[in-house]
């Protein structure tokens, strides 16, 4: 067996995208540079793809990485996953995205497989495990319109836009010192509607949506955030402790699996 590399593997998911002008767009398997680099210099990880991978691969692909990072897209959960149908037919959707990634929650939790989810991410747990999602949450009565200023400069779009409260006691109160309200940039129009099920509601905005959960019996480091903690993960002190932590609990696993490897190459051949 060959030696496992000393550096933890993050799968991440690829985005579907056609890109192009003059009326040649193409296909094109897209991530985001703000999720890798938060990976590699946040978590200290090695960022992979599996572009093309099919829901009959994940359990395959995932016994060869430590960690799983879902991120944040432009494209939304197709809302057939909890039973209904699309409201605004101009937003994006990315089914081939989600045939992968809503198996790969529900077989990352079995596995041990450390997971944290980032907006869309977010919201993919959610629906994996049977919850369902607001899909324009400006549009509720009583609740702030939580997507971002598209004109506004790069840096505006990703600055704090409102607080959340913590639950106390939650991995990720620890994560903030002990600080009971922590302010987030905020860039979704979708939200958690019904709590999918084993998740706990771990921080609220000001209008009660929720915005993070974290999983009852997790055997392995799960974090779901609906913010967006790998933009300059380094210049904030919650966002730097939850890619920290994540990094952690990967080398823990990526520590095991070459212990494994270890293991197996050491056995006597059996006649």
């Amino acid at each position: 067996m060959a030696a496992l590399l000393s550096t933890p593997l993050v799968w991440m998911p690829a985005d579907h995208r056609l890109l192009g002008d003059h009326g040649r767009a193409m296909p094109f398997l897209l991530l985001g540079d703000k999720y890798a680099r938060a990976v590699k210099v946040g978590a200290q990880a090695q960022p992979v793809m599996f572009p093309l991978a099919a829901a009959e691969d994940v359990p395959a692909l995932l016994a060869m990485v430590d960690g799983v990072v879902l991120t944040g897209s432009p494209s939304n959960v197709h809302p057939r996953h909890f039973g209904e149908a699309v409201a605004d037919p101009t937003l994006p959707l990315d089914e081939a995205r989600d045939e992968v990634t809503l198996a790969v929650v529900r077989a990352a939790l079995d596995s041990g497989v450390p997971l944290l989810g980032i907006c869309r991410g977010f919201q993919e747990i959610n629906v994996a495990l049977g919850g369902s999602l607001h899909q324009a949450v400006h549009a509720l009565p009583g609740h702030l319109d939580h997507r971002e200023p598209k004109d506004a400069p790069i840096d505006e779009q990703y600055a704090p836009r409102h607080a959340v409260t913590l639950q106390p006691g939650s991995l990720l109160h620890r994560l903030a010192e002990g600080a009971p309200v922590v302010r987030v940039n905020s860039l979704h129009g979708q939200g958690i509607k019904r709590l999918g099920q084993g998740l706990r509601p771990v921080a609220h905005a000001p209008d009660g949506l929720i915005e993070a959960v974290e999983f009852e019996d997790a055997r392995a480091f799960a974090l779901a955030v609906q913010w967006h903690p790998e933009w300059r993960c380094w210049d904030d002190p919650l966002s730097t402790a939850i890619f920290r932590a994540f990094g952690e609990a990967i080398r823990q696993r990526r520590a095991r699996r070459a212990a494994d490897a270890r293991a197996f190459a050491a056995a006597p051949e059996c006649p």
